[in-house]
């Protein structure tokens, strides 16, 4: 049985799934067709419903319930793996809680701030701890930095590797939303997950999963078996840049959710709803047998 499979680029999402598109685990007769887009694609082509499998936003997720099922598996969850806020001008968190920033060079005025997609949970988490501020321009997440450098935007949201660069390029932190979320609810930030199209029998759902989840584990055993895909996708970044953001995404959420990792998202669409930042979900969201 051939599936349409969507995921990032990007060194976590390569690593999880380099077995298992690779062949290097049994996947049960599964044949993958696979496409690479960022984030904000994937969310797109989600609410489009043209995927048997795809990674997405948790905040995008809410919007497609109807259409896919969470697997239990592949998911980026995590403490201290949040999006940054960060910019070229000293901005102060209370500057952006009252949305007005004070330029050297053209006054005070709201900033426009740069986001890797409307629907990523990134975006989520900044309507969160910043309601007011809603001046917003959507770039692919890898042009953020330079957007922010040739002065287009005032601040950036940064989130995967940018994690890593931005400060090598002179740019300056102004909080870390994921620290903001953590201290807010104690729970990790569920960033993304891979979900599962609710048109497939239930029993391909599971064997998605399954196979899924072997291929985690996979990766965790034989952490360097991926290493040419993997680079082939991560564009320049180093082999320890590479391996950091690895260490950051991929952890025992992205093997199983458990308890604590279903508690975290039932919590961000409890708060999403509650805020009006997404529709009333109707549908049971996970994996059940």
């Amino acid at each position: 049985m051939k599936l349409t499979l969507g995921f990032s680029p990007c060194p976590n999402d390569t690593f999880i799934f380099d077995a298992l598109i690779h062949h290097k685990i049994d996947t049960e007769g599964l044949e993958f067709e696979v496409f690479y887009d960022d984030v904000e694609t994937l969310n797109q082509k989600a609410f489009r419903g043209e995927l048997d499998i795809t990674k997405l936003s948790y905040h995008a997720f809410a919007y497609v319930t109807d259409k896919y099922v969470l697997l239990d598996s592949g998911s980026a969850l995590g403490f201290g793996v949040g999006p940054l806020l960060i910019s070229n001008l000293e901005i102060s968190i209370s500057d952006l809680e009252k949305n007005l920033i004070h330029d050297p060079k053209s006054g005070s005025r709201n900033p426009l701030i740069g986001i890797p997609g409307k629907y990523t949970t990134a975006n989520f988490l900044l309507g969160l701890a910043f309601p007011e501020a809603t001046n917003k321009q959507v770039l692919v997440f890898s042009e953020i930095e330079d957007a922010l450098l040739d002065n287009r935007i005032d601040i950036g949201l940064i989130i995967h590797e940018n994690r890593f660069t931005y400060q090598d390029k002179g740019l300056k932190k102004i909080i870390d939303l994921g620290d903001y979320w953590e201290k807010r609810t104690g729970c990790a930030i569920p960033l993304g997950g891979i979900v599962a199209n609710r048109n497939l029998p239930l029993d391909v759902q599971h064997k998605i999963n399954r196979v899924l989840r072997k291929s985690v584990e996979f990766a965790f055993a034989n952490p360097k078996s991926g290493l040419a895909f993997i680079k082939q996708h991560a564009q320049e970044m180093s082999e320890e840049v590479m391996y950091k953001h690895i260490e950051l995404y991929v952890n025992q959420y992205s093997i199983e959710l458990g308890e604590e990792g279903r508690k975290a998202i039932n919590l961000m669409f409890d708060t999403a709803l509650e805020k009006g930042i997404i529709p009333e979900v109707k549908q049971g969201i996970f994996l059940t047998d």
